[in-house]
């Protein structure tokens, strides 16, 4: 196809992200002038990390005084679901030779959901898979940006934009719950953030409640799962 041609299916392919990404950042680039970071940080943030809850993670997490070694492991949790998304697309970026570094970069839900569930995409298309996690991340970096410059020079009450994430992961949640459908990974997580609360300091409390439920979940795994019965 024509390189305009290709270009314009791409737009057209992206624009449900772009009417999600476009407010979404502009929340996200708000909420980070509003902890401290410069209109530059918020803009390197969604060019190098590029990470969607993860960013929202991070501004938040360091506004609340939260050590750098935090702040990276609660990322790395968030985000470890990218690693099963990347397993499942080694063969479709088979053969993507300089694009593929960027595709893996660029593999958010959002772009994993479009380059999986287009009829019309064909599974050796690497420049077209290249166009669309492009332009969705550039909707993604006008967002922070457009959000970023808006808190840095309106003047306006942004009380409670920082729910923005609480939100964020409650939809999160909610999708995962509708997924999964089984209540014991959301309970062991409930009580781990729970004893984490009333047990140990406030700069601690995140990385505790991801650790006890790790355990949690592991010794379950470990010891409730009954084993399966192997074929002849």
């Amino acid at each position: 196809m024509g390189n305009r041609r290709a270009w314009h299916e791409a737009l057209v392919t992206t624009l449900p992200v772009l009417f999600g990404y476009l407010p979404l950042g502009a929340a996200f680039g708000i909420l980070a002038i509003e902890v401290g970071v410069p209109v530059w940080g918020a803009l390197l943030m969604s060019l190098v990390i590029y990470a969607g809850a993860g960013q929202f993670l991070a501004v938040a997490l360091l506004g609340a005084g939260a050590g750098l070694a935090e702040v990276a492991v609660a990322t790395l949790m968030l985000n470890s679901r990218h690693l099963f998304y990347g397993l499942s697309l080694l063969k479709r970026f088979d053969g993507a030779g300089w694009r593929k570094p960027y595709l893996i970069f660029a593999l958010t839900d959002e772009t994993y959901s479009l380059l999986t569930s287009q009829a019309t995409l064909p599974r050796q298309d690497h420049d077209q898979a290249l166009r669309i996690s492009l332009l969705n991340q550039a909707w993604w970096v006008l967002g922070s940006l457009a959000g970023a410059v808006a808190g840095a020079s309106l003047t306006f009450d942004s009380r409670g934009i920082e729910f923005a994430l609480t939100a964020l992961f409650l939809v999160l949640t909610l999708e995962q719950a509708r997924r999964l459908r089984r209540g014991l990974p959301f309970v062991i997580a409930l009580v781990s953030g729970l004893a984490a609360l009333f047990l140990l300091p406030e700069r601690h409390l995140l990385l505790g409640a991801i650790g006890a439920a790790c355990l949690l979940l592991l010794a379950h795994y470990r010891w409730c799962t009954p084993p399966r019965e192997s074929r002849p």
